[in-house]
């Protein structure tokens, strides 16, 4: 199994796409190696089948150049801090030894992507402890890099990503789950079916305002970042 650079977390399929399809895609066409790991399969959704989700998410992962899509089968609107999920969550950090991880931020509507950032952190520091028992009982993995990204919220980034030249393969990403966030004859009504897509463009355009470009992504982070450059952007 390839060791991954970047290894995103998501509650559900489309919810890394939504928080950073652009800098997934950037960072894929700079020849990085990035996995996506979905914890459940949405199966409660209200619109769309966990088939139909998993064919969307396939086709997402794909525009977006990424090397692997991971469906975990844990409960959808059962995520919940404990020992089972964080072990099961750790077996995927072991097994793909990423660099940096992701995961939504943990303020968030949706307490599903609140807990996945529970879930996250604390697998992240299990999978270091050389004596901790994963699922497939492997040896240790350090992540060197946490991050945090937005799904619906609007929080002020510790640090954001130029996605002005990527923001296209986001959008279409995300237009690949036709199911999510296009409304149909037969389609709930949810606020994903009405113009969460445009919603989600104009939160990049404000973000990318803020440090004078088109578009940019906003992450947080629970540590001081280490600058490779002065502070008026001279190398160091």
């Amino acid at each position: 199994m390839k060791e991954l650079d970047i290894l995103a977390f998501g509650a559900h399929p489309d919810d890394v796409e939504i928080g950073m399809g652009g800098t997934i895609a950037k960072y894929a066409q700079n020849g990085y190696k990035i996995g996506i790991c979905d914890l459940t399969k949405a199966e409660l959704s209200s619109n769309g089948t966990v088939q139909i989700r998993q064919i969307e998410a396939k086709s997402a992962g794909e525009i977006l150049g990424i090397q692997k899509r991971i469906f975990m089968n844990l409960p959808d609107r059962g995520l919940f801090l404990n020992e089972e999920q964080i072990r099961q969550v750790v077996t995927i950090i072991r097994l793909y030894k990423p660099k940096a991880v992701f995961a939504p931020y943990f303020e968030d509507r949706h307490p599903d992507h609140g807990n996945c950032a529970q879930l996250v952190k604390e697998a992240v520091f299990s999978a270091a402890v050389r004596k901790y028992e994963d699922v497939q009982k492997q040896t240790e993995h350090r992540v060197k890099h946490v991050y945090f990204y937005m799904i619906n919220g609007f929080h002020k980034p510790d640090f954001m990503v130029d996605i002005s030249k990527t923001m296209g393969f986001k959008i279409e990403a995300l237009q690949a789950y036709q199911s999510q966030f296009v409304k149909t004859e037969g389609s709930l009504e949810t606020p994903l079916v009405n113009g969460y897509i445009e919603s989600v463009k104009s939160r990049e355009r404000l973000f990318g305002k803020e440090v004078g470009v088109e578009y940019a992504e906003g992450f947080l982070t629970n540590k001081p970042l280490l600058l490779n450059k002065d502070v008026i952007g001279g190398e160091t």
